[in-house]
């Protein structure tokens, strides 16, 4: 769903300064059916969330060039879903196996990856490896004021659910000029009641999408190196990368491959069940807390549902509004309050994920 910026056309050869505006996608398209006449590309101006198991099937090879966390780990997690064993011995089909080229860049930093789903270390398996999101204390944010980013951040996560600009039930869509735009007319306005100079469009889009400036040599190493990695899968010319490869040229040039181990302990590959370690006095609020903070998981927005009695029982869901108002009031409540015991199961919904996570909560001593 990305449109083409003017600040695209010093590293993103496929666009030209007619096509400023349109979308990413689609032009990309065009220019290479256009430019290779045996090569058809089919565009898809969309969210990759907007289509299913049987879309993704359809791939022998899927490189991921995505701009968040939050994405790869959805397509990390699609992948996975694929995945077939059989029955009676256990083994992995390999036949069921889409392996994954990711490739990122950050500044003058990048590294690439090839991911064989079920077989080496997935995307979430090296969380750790991600740089921290910058995140500003909500007091700063709504009293004092000192930087541009602190207004942004204020038309973001106070005014946007109070104003609701767009409708009850619309999120911010960071590849929405509109949202984008309101955003930022807002920042503007917060900055010139403080006196804060530097709120500017192009800051506004990069603090809700969290984007670090890129750098075009660097961009240009990492994406040659993920084609490479693509030929070689797709022709078995040459052993692929195993697995993991680090650049960097911020101050001359270093590169480093090695083999990423499996977390045994995976959130999304391991296939053990995920242990939740709280007090009974804890509250919802509490757990879903860690599930947001843990380095281990890093979830969103996660949303918890379990089996009380034999019936099923929403605890919290953030979406859709009618849903987060009703269970709002579990938040305050302690897990025994909500009459959770020792060894239920919980289900997480969790934006990173396309597959729910299921797991076993274990109420702690004081």
């Amino acid at each position: 769903m990305d449109t083409i910026d003017l600040s695209n056309l010093n590293r993103q050869f496929l666009f030209r300064q007619k096509d400023v505006g349109r979308s990413k996608a689609e032009t990309a398209a065009e220019f290479i059916n256009t430019r290779i006449p045996l090569c058809r590309v089919t565009p898809h101006n969309c969210k990759i969330q907007d289509f299913d198991e049987d879309f993704y099937r359809g791939f022998h090879l899927v490189v991921c060039g995505l701009d968040s966390v939050v994405a790869r780990r959805w397509i990390n997690g699609m992948l996975l879903s694929l995945l077939e064993w059989d029955e009676d011995t256990g083994e992995l089909d390999k036949s069921t196996i889409v392996p994954l080229v990711d490739g990122g860049t950050e500044g003058f930093k990048g590294n690439v990856r090839v991911i064989y789903p079920g077989v080496n270390a997935c995307i979430d398996c090296t969380l750790d490896l991600f740089p921290p999101q910058i995140n500003f204390p909500l007091c700063t944010i709504a009293h004092t004021p000192r930087l541009p980013e602190h207004c942004v951040e204020y038309s973001r996560v106070l005014l946007w659910p109070k104003e609701k600009p767009f409708g009850e039930e619309i999120n911010i869509d960071g590849d929405d000029p509109q949202h984008i735009s309101w955003i930022y007319e807002k920042a503007r306005e917060r900055a010139d009641q403080f006196g804060i100079p530097g709120v500017t469009y192009r800051l506004t889009q990069g603090v809700v999408k969290h984007i670090i400036p890129a750098v075009a040599s660097t961009n240009a190493v990492i994406a040659a190196a993920c084609t490479t990695e693509v030929f070689k899968v797709v022709t078995s010319c040459c052993n692929p990368l195993n697995n993991y490869m680090v650049f960097n040229d911020s101050d001359g040039i270093y590169t480093y491959v090695y083999e990423q181990d499996r977390n045994p302990d995976c959130l999304a590959c391991s296939k053990v069940p995920q242990k939740l370690e709280l007090l009974p006095t804890s509250k919802l609020q509490d757990l879903l807390d860690h599930l947001v903070n843990s380095p281990v998981y890093q979830m969103k927005a996660p949303g918890v549902t379990t089996s009380i009695g034999g019936k099923n029982k929403t605890l919290y869901m953030q979406t859709p509004v009618s849903i987060e108002e009703a269970t709002r009031k579990n938040l305050k409540l302690t897990l025994a309050e909500l009459g959770l015991v020792d060894g239920c199961q919980l289900v997480v919904a969790d934006t990173t994920t396309p597959a729910a996570v299921v797991f076993e909560l274990k109420f702690k001593t004081d």
